[in-house]
C-alpha cells in the first residue's frame, strides 16, 4: 500500500491529471555489494516518489520487455511461513496474497515498472490505462483480444461486470471496497446484496458493457485514482464461468502466466505455467520459469538460514514476503557475498498498536499506552535499522507531504518509552494497577517478540496483559470483526497508492466501521469523517493540506492507533536466481522478472 521531496509543478500537474503521486524509487540488486553497508534511509524513501504515468495502447501492448539474460526452464522454490491468506483476487487485501496474485491473475490495469522503479499504470486485460473525458466521473475500457482463462474461454465484458457485482455479495468478506464505494457508496452491499447470483446486475447508470470488449464506469464524482485502483490484486478478474462462490478462494482459475496444478492447504503449492496465457496480450509478466513450488511450513529464522547456506534447493529459492530473520541479520549484511543476493527498499507501510476504541474508551490511557511503548525495542525486534525507524504518526515517509518533524508523543526524543509521563496519564484517568488488558498478536517470530516487549513495557505501568496468539493466516480476519475480544493489536497498513486518502479513508473513516472492513480501531469522529469527504472532493495540492488536518486531529486528538515504526524491507533470494530487484510496487522482490540462471 513520502517526500520528503518537495513536489515539483510538473509533478503536481501530473498529479492533477493522473489523481496522485507514486512510490516509484527502486533499489537495484547490488545488494550493498560495493561496500555499501547502510540501510535504506528516509532519504531513499523520497526518492522514492515521481509521477505515476497512465499508459497508452502502445505502452499497454505486450510482449513485456526482456530481461537481460533471462533464460527459461525450471521451478522456483518459495519459501513462506504460513499459508496465503487468500486466493480469490475479491479476498485479496494483505500482501502476501497481492505478490502471488501477479503470477495468476489479471486485472483491467496493472503497474509496469522499469529498472529505474518508474510506475506505469499500463492495460493489462483492458487495451490502455483508461479513457475519460469529464475529468474522471466516467472511464470507458476497451478490452484486448486474446486474453483467455486457463481453460481457454475468453474474457469479455461480462465477466468484468461479474467481478464487481460479486463483490456486492456476502461471498466476498475482505479485499478493498474503493471502487464498489464510488459507484454505490458506502452502503453498496444494498445495492446489490446477491451480486450477480440471482440474475440482477448493476444499473447501466453505474456500469454499463454496450458489448462484449467495452466496460463503463460512472462516477457520481471524479475519480481520478480509478486506472491505479483497478490495478489492485482485489479487482482482478474472476471470470463468470469460472465462479464457484466461496470454493474459488480454494481454486481460482487463472488469467495469467501461471496456474495451480497442485494445494495443499497449509502445506503446498505447486504452480505450473498456463498454456493459454499468452504473451502478446501482457506487458508486465513473463514466463521464463516452469513454475514454482511453495511451501508454506518455512519459519522465517529457517529461510534465512537456508539462503544464507545457498546450498541444494535454496539456490533456487526466494523470500515470498518474509523478511530476513532479524536474530541473523548480522550474518547476511556483514558478509559481503551473502548481502550481493538481498534486494532493499523502503516500505509504505507504518506499524501501530491499534486500540480497539468500543473497549479502550478513555483517550488518557490511550496516550499513557502511547507514551510506553519503546519504539526502538520493537524496530530492534523487527530486524533494527534494516527493519524500520521510529514512527512519530500514522502516514510513511514514502507518501507525498510527509513531515519528518511531526512526533507528538515525543518517540524520536524518547524512543525507548516515557513511562513516568505514560503512569501520571493513567494516574490521571484513574486506573487502577493490575486492569486487564487483552493484546492480540500474529504467531510470527516478529509478532511473538514484539509481544513479549509489549508486555513486559504495559505492566510497568501497572496493566495487567493477556496476551492471545492468533494464526497469521487469518490474524486480520481475526482483529476485523467488530466484536473482537481484544483491547489491543498490531497493524500495519501501507497506501493502496501513493496517496494520504488511500491509508485514511478506509482505516480511520466512521462510515467504514463493518465486519471485515479495515477500520480496525473502529474510530468514528464526525469532524474526520468531514475532513475525509472534504478531501476527496479536492484537486490534490489543496487535498493535502486536508489529510494533514485529518491525521493531525486522528493522531493527537482522537489516537485510535499509537505510531511505532516505519517498516522496510531485506529479503535474501538463493544464487541461481537471476532477475531478483527490489519492487517499488509491491514492496518485495519483483515476481515478475524473475529467472534461473542454470535451469
Amino acid at each position: 500500500m513520502k517526500p520528503i521531496r518537495t513536489r515539483t509543478a510538473r509533478a503536481i500537474a501530473v498529479a492533477i491529471v493522473a489523481g496522485s503521486l507514486a512510490l516509484t524509487g527502486c533499489s537495484s540488486n547490488d545488494g550493498g555489494g560495493k561496500g555499501k553497508s547502510d540501510a535504506k534511509s528516509q532519504k531513499d524513501a523520497a526518492e522514492q516518489q515521481d509521477p505515476v504515468a497512465y499508459g497508452d495502447a502502445a505502452a499497454s501492448t505486450g510482449p513485456a520487455q526482456e530481461v537481460p539474460g533471462a533464460k527459461p526452464g525450471g521451478f522456483i522454490n518459495v519459501y513462506m511461513q504460513s499459508d496465503l491468506t487468500h486466493m480469490d483476487p475479491g479476498q485479496i487485501y494483505v500482501s502476501d496474497a497481492g505478490q502471488f496474485a501477479n503470477l495468476i491473475h489479471r486485472g483491467l490495469t496493472n503497474f509496469q515498472e522499469d529498472e529505474q522503479g518508474n510506475l506505469t499504470v499500463v492495460g493489462d486485460v483492458a487495451t490502455d490505462s483508461g479513457q475519460t473525458t469529464d475529468g474522471g466521473k466516467t472511464w470507458t475500457y476497451k478490452l484486448k483480444d486474446g486474453v483467455k482463462d486457463e481453460d481457454g474461454n475468453p474474457i469479455t465484458s461480462a465477466d468484468v461486470r461479474h467481478t464487481i457485482e460479486r463483490l456486492y455479495s456476502k461471498v466476498i468478506f475482505d479485499g478493498p471496497t474503493y471502487i464498489q464505494s464510488w459507484l454505490s457508496g458506502n452502503d453498496y452491499r444494498k445495492a446489490l446484496p446477491d451480486g450477480p447470483y440471482k440474475g440482477k446486475h448493476l444499473p447501466d447508470t453505474v456500469l454499463e458493457t454496450p458489448d462484449d470488449k467495452t466496460v463503463v464506469f460512472k462516477f457520481s464524482q471524479p475519480r481520478p485514482d480509478l486506472p491505479q485502483a483497478l490495478a489492485m490484486a482485489g479487482y482482478a478478474i474472476v471470470p463468470a464461468k469460472q465462479d464457484t462462490k466461496e470454493k474459488y478462494d480454494k481454486a481460482p482459475a487463472a488469467l495469467g502466466p501461471y496456474k495451480i496444478a497442485e494445494y495443499k492447504p497449509g502445506k503446498s503449492m505447486k504452480l505450473v505455467k498456463n498454456t493459454q496465457w499468452d504473451p502478446k496480450t501482457d506487458s508486465v509478466r513473463h514466463q521464463y520459469v516452469d513454475g514454482y513450488n511453495f511451501t508454506s511450513t518455512v519459519s522465517q529464522p529457517s529461510q534465512t538460514k537456508r539462503l544464507i547456506s545457498d546450498q541444494g534447493e535454496a539456490k533456487n529459492a526466494i523470500q515470498f514476503t518474509d523478511s530476513v530473520d532479524p536474530a541473523q541479520m548480522a550474518d547476511v549484511v556483514t558478509d559481503p557475498q551473502t548481502k550481493k543476493r538481498t534486494i532493499q527498499g523502503y516500505q509504505p507501510y507504518v506499524w501501530q498498536l491499534t486500540f480497539n476504541l468500543d473497549r479502550v474508551k478513555d483517550k488518557k490511557v490511550r496516550d499513557a499506552i502511547t507514551y510506553a511503548i519503546p519504539s526502538q525495542s520493537m524496530v530492534q525486534a523487527d530486524g533494527g535499522r534494516y527493519g524500520g525507524e521510529i514512527a512519530g504518526g500514522l502516514l510513511a515517509p514514502t507518501l507525498p507531504g510527509f513531515d519528518p518533524t511531526y512526533d507528538p508523543f515525543g518517540k524520536l526524543k524518547k524512543p525507548n518509552g516515557d513511562i513516568e509521563k505514560a503512569k501520571e496519564l493513567l494516574k490521571e484517568a484513574g486506573v487502577k494497577e493490575g486492569t486487564k488488558l487483552t493484546y492480540a498478536y500474529s504467531n510470527t517470530p516478529r509478532g511473538q517478540a514484539q509481544q513479549v516487549i509489549l508486555k513486559d513495557a504495559l505492566e510497568k505501568i501497572g496493566f495487567d496483559v493477556q496476551s492471545k496468539e492468533i494464526d497469521r493466516a487469518s490474524f486480520y480476519e481475526q482483529v476485523g470483526k467488530l466484536n473482537n475480544p481484544y483491547d489491543l493489536y498490531m497493524t500495519g497498513w501501507g497506501q493502496d497508492w501513493p496517496s494520504p486518502s488511500t491509508v485514511i479513508t478506509p482505516v480511520y473513516d466512521g462510515e467504514l466501521v463493518a465486519d471485515g472492513a479495515s477500520n480496525y480501531s473502529h474510530i468514528d469522529d464526525k469532524q474526520v469523517n468531514e475532513l475525509i469527504q472534504k478531501a476527496l472532493k479536492q484537486e490534490p495540492e489543496e487535498a493535502a493540506k486536508t489529510w494533514e488536518q485529518a491525521h493531525h486531529r486522528i493522531v493527537e486528538e482522537i489516537n485510535p492507533a499509537a505510531p511505532v515504526y516505519y517498516s522496510k524491507q531485506i529479503q535474501l533470494f538463493g544464487s541461481n536466481v537471476g532477475g531478483a530487484k527490489y519492487s517499488t510496487e509491491s514492496s518485495y522482490i519483483d515476481i515478475n522478472d524473475l529467472y534461473l540462471k542454470q535451469p
